[in-house]
């Protein structure tokens, strides 16, 4: 039986900022055979949605609504100016997504990506209320435009505050709030979950939005990744949503030091992209006959 899902993939492949100008991308993307791009909003001054409306509708893609979560952005944060600062930001962001027509806005905004320290328990308790305060403002601000916001829980080494899928599901649970949902990224679960099937089984019908790449951020099919737990996972909940690959290119410098990626993880973004979804269809149409691509100094194959 195949999996009843769409594919996508973010601009963040590519490019960083998005910016209007990077809609040539989404010939390319749609002749792969890409359903969706997933468009990373850094700045939303950047984006003229009209004109990215008219790109989507021209190469027959529909859109995700990723954001972006620095410093300046943290829900968690002491200072209330940035509080004020990512509610502005999250709200620009939502219009995007009512604007290019998408359902739910991504990522970790319950606190700033990187913020990754160890505070006594007393103090991680105060910033997880702020977190749970402010996205059920947040929440209110989706509602308001009839959408969801999905949660992500991010790997040790980019947040101290949601790792897991029962991390994100508590907070979740504590928001207490209907437009709170859950996306998962196979490659912060490559690093935090014991048992990735038993991780989608727990987010279960909250699971909205789906990442991928392999265990060291590169082409599915390539490396470590438990495809045969994945997918068990979302045949488990009957997931109907999107599975998007999700990394980086190491072209841009800026976003490389942000995400730690040193060095080229295909020999092209383009074949990253293309043979990445080559890849992902073959594993959710026919698992049965498919095998991961192991590297030529590797002799173990893997079967779904």
């Amino acid at each position: 039986m195949s999996l009843n899902v769409k594919f996508g993939v973010t601009t963040w492949l590519w490019t960083s900022p998005f910016s209007t100008e990077s809609v040539s991308l989404f010939p390319k993307i749609k002749e792969m055979g890409y359903d969706k791009v997933e468009i990373a909003v850094e700045d939303p001054a950047l984006i003229d949605t009209a004109v990215v409306k008219r790109a989507l509708l021209e190469n027959n893609l529909e859109a995700i609504i990723c954001g972006a979560f620095g410093p300046t952005r943290d829900l968690t944060s002491e200072d209330e100016t940035l509080h004020q600062n990512c509610f502005n930001y999250i709200q620009s962001c939502l219009q995007i997504c009512v604007d290019l027509g998408a359902t739910f806005l991504a990522g970790p905004m319950y606190s700033a990506v990187g913020k990754a320290r160890l505070v006594s328990p007393a103090q991680k308790q105060i910033e997880w209320n702020r977190a749970v305060t402010n996205l059920r403002k947040v929440c209110e601000m989706a509602s308001e435009k009839g959408l969801f916001i999905a949660l992500e829980p991010l790997n040790r080494f980019e947040s101290d505050l949601i790792n897991t899928t029962e991390d994100v599901v508590r907070l979740i649970k504590d928001i207490d709030h209907e437009a709170a949902k859950i996306i998962l990224d196979g490659f912060h679960m490559n690093i935090e979950e014991p048992d990735i099937e038993a991780a989608i089984r727990a987010a279960g019908a909250n699971l909205i939005h789906v990442q991928v790449s392999e265990n060291y951020r590169g082409t599915p099919g390539t490396g470590q990744t438990r495809w045969d737990a994945f997918r068990r996972g979302l045949e488990a909940i009957d997931y109907t949503g999107t599975v998007s690959i999700e990394s980086f290119t190491p072209e841009i410098k800026e976003l490389a030091g942000a995400v730690c990626i040193w060095k080229p993880l295909a020999e092209s973004q383009d074949k990253f992209a293309s043979e990445g979804l080559q890849f992902l269809k073959k594993w959710a149409q026919a698992p049965e006959n498919i095998t991961t691509q192991v590297p030529a100094h590797q002799t173990a194959e893997t079967n779904f």
